[in-house]
Order: structure tokens, then sequence, then C-alpha cells
């Protein structure tokens, strides 16, 4: 199944005053042709974690998450969201789970492919949201193999770097409250760029 997703339908503005805007038309395609051929590098505090992107099967997502790399946007951010045997979740502005860049858009979700059959496994890296077609900039990688609805757009894997990711699922949490399964000593996201 191909996505058929233009700029202009994929997403609305939520935040005027950020500045970032999301991906044109022309930005789609430059993104996703660049995904073919290139890596993701997170460098954190705990090492670097390798991404080979899925352009094929999230178009739009990859070209949003590539144009806030460009940007910038999540260099000096934190994993704001660790538990244990389950994923990492980073990608907010904000740092406690409610920001994003300024704009959602709409979910890829393609439940009969091989991709979706294998699911939500160790070093997959998915869109976090808060409903349908609610992704912005936040994402999540799994630290072990979870069967979860297919409610999260797949767009990416870990192809190095699994350890940094178990050792960030690892730190210390706090337990409950407003920062609930939010790490003591924060794991920062130094810089983000593509190799």
């Amino acid at each position: 199944m191909e996505n058929k997703i233009t700029a202009e339908t994929a997403y609305t503005i939520t935040d005027p005053a950020l500045q970032i805007k999301p991906p044109t038309e022309e930005e789609i395609l430059k993104y996703n042709a660049e995904a073919e051929i290139k890596t993701v590098v997170i460098e954190n505090t705990k090492g670097k974690i390798k991404l080979k992107l899925y352009p094929k099967e999230a178009p739009y997502t990859v070209a949003s998450f590539m144009r806030l790399i460009d940007k910038g946007l999540y260099n000096g951010l934190i994993f704001h969201r660790v538990i244990d045997g389950f994923m990492i979740q980073g990608g907010d502005p904000s740092g406690n789970g409610t920001g994003g860049p300024g704009y959602k858009f709409i979910d890829e979700l393609n439940p009969d492919t091989a991709l979706y059959k294998e699911g939500y496994v160790k070093g997959v890296l998915a869109m976090a949201n808060s409903g349908p077609n609610t992704n912005g900039s936040q994402f999540f990688i799994m630290v072990k193999d979870t069967p979860l609805p297919n409610n999260y757009t797949i767009f990416g894997k870990v192809i190095f770097g699994q350890e940094a990711v178990d050792a960030i699922g690892k730190v210390a949490t706090y337990k409950s409250g407003d920062k609930k399964d939010m790490p003591i000593t924060p794991v920062k996201i130094k810089r983000v760029y593509l190799e």
C-alpha cells in the first residue's frame, strides 16, 4: 500500500508562536530521498543511537522528523519518559510530555504490512501521540518487544546503539506525581544529526 499524503492535508497548526513550520511538498520529497541513503544519529548522555528511517512506509512522518532535525529542535532536549522493560520517549520541547513543534499531523498506520505484523519490537522507532492524528515531535524507542495496538506510526528502527537505548531504559525514574516515569537524573539529547 502506498501512502498518498499531501502537505496541505497532513497537518494542523497548533501553536503559531513556534517558528517551525511543517514540511512542504518539496521538502517531503527531499527528506524522503535523503532518508533512503542516510541514518539518523541521536547523540545523548548514554551513548549514540543510530536509526534507519522508513520513508516508504511513513513518508510524512519521516519528512517531519527530518525537518525538525534540520531545525535543531531535538538538540538539548531530554528523554522525558522512561518505562523500564517497555520504551524510552523524547522529543518534547517542554520536557514534560505536553509539548510539540507547533503543529500536529496525521497517523500513517499500515496494519496489513509486515512492519506492523512484526509490531512494536525492541528497537522500533514510533511516534508518540495523545490520540488519533496528534503526532508532533515526540517519539519513542522500544526497549523490549511489547504488544501494542496499531495506534503509533512506526517510522524507523535502531541499527546501532541498542545498548544506549537499554541503558536509558534502566535509569531511575520518579514513581508518582507529575514527574512519574521522568528520569531523576536527566538523560540529555546532545544533538541529532544525519550520517
